[in-house]
């Protein structure tokens, strides 16, 4: 804030306030102190600077003293000592109630753009004053961790601290949402979102971020939030590894769930005689996933599933033989593989579809 002299407004009375206290050595009356009070918040509001305030205050008081009985310095330094303390109260109040003012607004906005619940045009105006022009495109990385956080939890400070000691003159939006953590960003700078990726999984012990592509407009940022939500949803219902996933990556799911009833009629035609097994459909699931995931290569799928490599060969017969598809048949594989990835996507076989 820039330091400026106060206008005599600010101090008025100041003066015959100090007079009348010290001419019988009383203290402030309650009018007197909420008179203080009230100046200091119309200095906050005129955006005035504290430091030069209470010093007009003790100019005002070095005024009053030549005109005091002498042996009065200390019901004048008591008086001036009370007028201050009001004046800053009421100084600091008003700059509390604008913070408050400008946290609610802030989320307001946050809400609205995430949920594209405002009149574009308005939005748009609305994201200028926060660092935002929707005219161009936009990208959004939503982190996720073992815990939920918010607005002022350290966690979500010290990555928008980092970022935007970084990033500071990048037109960015950090904030939460239910317990997330966003960041949005031009959809032409990646480096923004990368970065800020790597900062939430460090600063979240491990958890996780998912980054939409690059869409355009004021409603661009909700199609893009939406996105890296999803994405969050689909490596959650999928087992995805890694720490952060691109939904560009993973537009083939959203494809093969398109029809949900044709997929569901895949799964259930391939994998339900997969239920007649010993200890039902599940492990014979699992063993598909971990052979699918690992290409196809034994020794590796057995590891995965800590069996011997004969085990799962027999595991992968019995599929054959259930299914009357061989996974290692290049013919067979493409069905497989796909009924196995709709039911992952399904949550076959615990929910029917």
């Amino acid at each position: 804030m820039v330091e400026a002299a106060a206008p005599t407004g600010h101090v008025a009375g100041c003066a015959e306030i100090l007079l009348d206290a010290c001419a019988t050595g009383r203290r402030l009356t309650r009018d007197e102190v909420e008179s203080r009070r009230a100046q200091g918040a119309r200095a906050a509001e005129a955006g005035l600077a504290l430091r030069g305030l209470i010093r007009d205050h003790l100019a005002a008081a070095r005024e009053v003293h030549p005109r005091l009985p002498s042996g009065s310095m200390g019901p004048l330094l008591a008086a001036v000592e009370q007028a201050v303390d009001a004046f800053a109260e009421g100084y600091e109040r008003a700059q509390h109630q604008a913070v408050r003012q400008e946290e609610a607004a802030r989320r307001e906005f946050v809400d609205d753009l995430l949920y594209g619940r405002s009149d574009l045009g308005r939005l748009a105006e609305r994201a200028e004053r926060f660092g935002l022009r929707l005219s161009q495109a936009h990208a959004v990385a939503v982190a996720q961790g073992p815990e939920p956080y918010g607005d002022g939890y350290p966690v979500a400070r010290g990555i928008e601290e980092t970022v935007l000691a970084r990033f500071g003159n990048r037109q960015i939006l950090l904030t939460t949402k239910d317990g997330r953590l966003i960041c949005v960003a031009p959809g032409d700078q990646p480096d923004v979102l990368a970065y800020f990726a790597k900062q939430a999984y460090a600063a979240t012990d491990g958890g996780r971020v998912a980054i939409s592509r690059s869409h355009s407009g004021a409603g661009g940022v909700v199609h893009a939030y939406e996105e890296a939500l999803n994405a969050l949803d689909l490596a959650e219902r999928m087992g995805l590894e890694g720490p952060v996933l691109h939904s560009a990556d993973l537009l083939v799911y959203p494809v093969l769930t398109r029809d949900r009833q044709a997929m569901a009629d895949l799964v259930e035609s391939v994998l339900g005689p997969l239920r007649q097994a010993r200890g039902g459909a599940q492990p014979l699931l699992d063993t598909l996933t971990a052979y699918f995931d690992s290409g196809c290569v034994a020794t590796e799928a057995a590891r995965r599933l800590s069996l011997s490599v004969r085990a799962l060969t027999y595991r992968l017969e019995r599929i054959h033989t259930l299914t009357a598809a061989d996974p290692a048949d290049p013919h067979n594989r493409y069905t497989l593989q796909t009924a196995v990835i709709g039911a992952r996507l399904l949550g076959w076989p615990d929910t029917v579809a």
